[in-house]
């Protein structure tokens, strides 16, 4: 599975999440001409490169019926509402039922994105609902509803379709700050409706950057396709797309886009611990052996010197974070501690997978690790002791073997 990561340090818009994801295609032009072939009423986009504080990226443009818009343009006189005739009937583009007539009647997608598309818009049309008290049916969308809105909507949820199944995380969502205007006033940064979609997001505003970074439109693209929001996760790039926006600021204006081909794995753990100075080596023994069979990933002990300088055990458990409890209470059924410690952490992980190999000895299993760029294999060691057991001849024998013939 691919992961891809989302960099918002300059907020989001959907023209910048599309531009971010065309830097992606080693063929750029060749996914223009298929968005421009995916049905979008009266659209055209087109690509451009541009350029923010020296970095290099792409643009991503739409025109709707010959004319350049621009999402950051809130509701404002004459842009509230796009019509068409289609089959003798004039459609509204402003309202959910338009949009859906759009995305199932005119684009030309298989149904995954449709449903996509859609889910987007949902996340809007609940937005708005909230913010002006009406059923989310009869709204209006305004900068949303606007064609060139669609397309950008519709260009991302392609684009990601193109590439394939992806985990999708992005970075904490700077939203800017100050004032935005529209045809209802003067709105505060982030605008009402895009509050509402970054509910539960963690997000942040920087002093030094003044404006409306996060649209409404990319609050939604983020909320519907990022699994979780937090910091870079360990991975290794394979391609990194820059998405520019329209605006200037002191700081390069722009949405980075981290593709990683193979994801790189990591795993929550807990970890438990604690000390004892009275357990035999037996009783630690059985310990040990009961957290394993009970679900621990691993168990082991480490010589410690404890009060009145007496030499004690440290034991280490690690477990998922749910089995805490649970093996917590094991520990203290079966050792003589009064106390456990323990602590939250993620680990990496290489992703591993069992094949068996037919050999010269019959069935041998074969453990195989690899990410982060690394690829390792060996036999499994008890397949290797069966098999010098039955044929008279010491493991090293076996293994030696098997690499002949590999």
């Amino acid at each position: 599975m691919k992961r891809l990561y989302i960099e918002c340090g300059m907020g989001a818009a959907g023209d910048m999440l599309g531009g971010a994801l065309l830097d992606l295609f080693e063929d750029r032009d060749q996914m223009v001409g298929e968005l421009n072939s995916l049905g979008v009423p009266d659209v055209v986009y087109s690509a451009e490169t541009t350029e923010k504080c020296g970095i290099r990226g792409t643009h991503l443009r739409v025109k709707a019926n010959g004319m350049e818009e621009n999402e950051h343009m809130h509701d404002l006189p004459g842009n509230a509402e796009h019509t068409h005739e289609h089959n003798g009937v004039t459609h509204s583009h402003s309202s959910l039922h338009g949009i859906e007539h759009i995305v199932k009647d005119h684009l030309t997608v298989n149904d995954r994105v449709k449903e996509q598309i859609l889910a987007v818009y949902q996340i809007l049309a609940d937005a708005e609902s909230s913010v002006h008290g009406v059923p989310a049916d009869e709204i209006h969308f305004h900068e949303v509803g606007t064609l060139d809105a669609v397309a950008d909507i519709t260009a991302v949820c392609y684009l990601l379709d193109r590439l394939g199944t992806c985990e999708i995380t992005a970075s904490p969502v700077h939203v800017g700050r100050g004032t935005v205007k529209c045809a209802h006033g003067i709105l505060p940064v982030p605008a009402p409706a895009t509050a509402r979609i970054l509910q539960g997001i963690p997000v942040y505003s920087k002093e030094q950057i003044e404006g409306e970074l996060c649209t409404p439109t990319g609050a939604a693209l983020l909320k519907h396709f990022a699994s979780s929001f937090g910091p870079m996760p360990v991975s290794a790039w394979e391609t990194i797309g820059y998405g520019m926006g329209t605006k200037d600021f002191a700081a390069a204006n722009c949405v980075r886009i981290f593709l990683c081909a193979k994801t790189a794995k990591e795993q929550e753990v807990s970890e438990l611990n604690f000390n004892v100075d009275d357990m035999t080596g037996e009783e630690i023994g059985f310990l040990t052996s009961c957290l394993l069979e009970n679900g621990a990933y691993e168990v082991f002990t480490t010589p410690v010197q404890m009060k009145k300088t007496r030499p004690g055990t440290l034991v280490t458990v690690l477990c998922d974070p749910e089995d805490r409890i649970r093996l917590g209470t094991l520990i203290f059924r079966n050792s003589t501690t009064l106390g456990i410690r323990h602590r939250e952490y993620n680990r990496m992980i290489l992703e591993r997978r069992v094949e068996t190999e037919d050999t010269v000895y019959g069935p041998v299993r074969r453990k195989t690790a690899e990410g982060y760029g690394v690829c390792r294999s060996k036999y499994e060691y008890d397949d290797l002791a069966e098999a010098a057991r039955k044929n008279g001849i010491s493991v090293r024998e076996v293994l030696a073997e098997l690499n002949r013939n590999k």
